[in-house]
């Protein structure tokens, strides 16, 4: 409806896309042949997309395809280069390095008994704790496992298969994935993320302080400690949970600034933004910078407040994600202060 009212006007001087303006009245046949002579060459502008959209997408072709030829290497190859590495000694070199790096799981048990307040902060730790513990206990398992199979001491399984192809063409086992956070990195540096997730994770809850800044995609649910910033405000002002929202402010510094945490809710770092950037000078959303795909985000101040007094004028109800798939890795609708119609971001 809004395209049949707002671009298909043949009256007056318009342009459909840049350097596409309106034909003349004519025929069918007219109207075919303006299309053939004056129809710029494709690009982003003529869909309304900014150029960064044709960039990833170029992108995730490109990766798709080269992905696509090394998994059609034959099974029993080498790595190519005479005399290199077979396939499974390279499967071998990957494994030891993951038992080797990956921590000991937490003691859940000695963690509860030791927080003496349980605070919507400190269940959600234990939380985070118990999901890290089954993520990591099945990649110790799996592994130890296609160990003792590439030994001969263990007949081959369908799954130490997978674990060893998934090894090999430096993707996220399935088994993993499935006990995990949503993500969209290979292997290696999926691995380096996990075990920054869990040296935070260590840090929080060796006294259960919460962190100065915390880093909110480092969590497997951070719709729980959302929801526990309203908690903590709920019992402290004893306000009913469900007449209370979020209310973000983004601020102009960086992690490594932030020396103390709020009085009241939480200092966030570690979001990105897609389609467009914060400006922190004017301090609203901008149009995206050419080939700054995803532009990383200033700290947020995130605090909870009654429903009725969140500001909503010339706000943009920005939605969160886990990960640039967006659909089932939704999190939570952030406003963001904007010069523009939010229908201009969407």
């Amino acid at each position: 409806d809004v395209y049949l009212r707002l671009c298909i006007q043949l009256d007056g001087d318009i342009n459909f896309a840049i350097g596409f303006p309106s034909p003349p009245p004519g025929d069918y046949v007219s109207y075919h042949q303006y299309i053939d002579d004056v129809l710029p060459p494709e690009s982003p502008y003529l869909y309304g997309l900014h150029p960064n959209a044709e960039i990833g997408f170029l992108t995730t072709t490109s990766e798709t395809l080269f992905r696509t030829v090394l998994e059609m290497q034959p099974r029993g190859s080498g790595s190519g280069d005479g005399g290199g590495m077979t396939r499974e000694e390279k499967v071998k070199g990957i494994l030891d390095e993951i038992l080797e790096k990956l921590p000991d799981p937490f003691n859940v048990t000695e963690l509860m008994a030791r927080a003496e307040d349980k605070t919507p902060y400190v269940v959600v730790s234990f939380q985070e704790c118990e999901r890290m513990n089954s993520l990591t206990n099945e990649v110790r398992r799996s592994l130890r496992e296609l160990d003792l199979g590439l030994k001969g001491e263990l007949t081959i399984t369908a799954d130490m298969e997978n674990l060893s192809n998934s090894l090999f063409l430096d993707s996220v086992p399935d088994s993993w994935s499935n006990r995990a956070y949503p993500s969209m990195l290979p292997l290696g540096i999926w691995y380096t993320d996990l075990l920054q997730r869990i040296k935070e994770l260590e840090s929080w809850v060796a006294d259960f302080n919460l962190p100065v800044c915390v880093w909110l995609s480092g969590f497997f649910n951070p719709q729980s400690f959302l929801t526990a910033i309203m908690q903590s405000m709920a019992r402290k002002n004893e306000w009913p949970l469900d007449r209370m929202c979020l209310q973000c402010d983004v601020t102009k510094k960086s992690k490594e600034d932030i020396t103390a945490a709020p009085r009241e809710g939480a200092y966030l770092h570690g979001l990105y933004m897609e389609g467009a950037r914060w400006d922190t000078q004017t301090g609203l959303i901008q149009e995206a910078r050419l080939k700054e795909l995803t532009p990383t985000v200033p700290v947020m101040f995130i605090r909870a407040i009654p429903v009725d007094k969140l500001e909503t004028k010339n706000m943009y109800p920005c939605p969160m994600y886990k990960t640039r798939q967006r659909g089932p890795t939704f999190v939570w609708t952030l406003n963001l202060k904007t010069k523009e119609k939010p229908a201009r971001w969407v």
